[in-house]
């Protein structure tokens, strides 16, 4: 039987301030393998109660022009957190490296979207951080590793590891 090989990683970010240790390992298991990175940042979607006030407030074509551009937002922010790590981190190494990352804003549930995005890119590998952005266990995490159909990378996101 063959090792199974890597070519596409599902790299999911909540975009906080202690997500590049993430970031960092899924760089690194894609320039191990030659595989390509789909960054996922799921967006959760809003509620009744928020999209019935909205909808009674402001017209069809406003709220669609506000979230597409909410979401173009979550896209570029997401695009300069890869520059920023390419500048910060591969500049300087003695090798070029060269990624291949594809930026993706979906909305949904946040294990369901991930599970389904693994499913339809044909991700061989899950990367995704242990807490979340309170600094608690991330009970996404822990659904995404019992539910997952590939392998689940879990890198620690606390201020210790680096």
């Amino acid at each position: 039987m063959a090792l199974p090989r890597i070519k596409t990683i599902l790299y999911t970010t909540s975009l906080g301030k202690h997500t590049r240790p993430v970031f960092r390992q899924a760089v690194n298991m894609a320039t191990q393998f030659n595989a390509r990175i789909l960054m996922l940042h799921v967006v959760e979607p809003m509620g009744e109660m928020g999209q019935a006030l909205i909808q009674n407030y402001l017209p069809q074509d406003l709220v669609d022009k506000i979230h597409d551009e909410g979401i173009e937002t979550i896209r570029s922010q997401m695009q300069q957190r890869v520059a920023d790590f390419c500048a910060e981190e591969l500049d300087s190494l003695p090798s070029e490296v060269k990624l291949d990352v594809e930026h993706l804003v979906v909305e949904g549930n946040h294990v369901d979207t991930i599970l389904q995005q693994a499913r339809d890119i044909n991700a061989d590998l899950i990367v995704m951080g242990q807490e979340n952005t309170f600094g608690h266990h991330s009970h996404t995490t822990q659904q995404v590793t019992r539910n997952a159909e590939i392998p689940v990378l879990v890198v620690p996101t606390g201020k210790q590891y680096s």
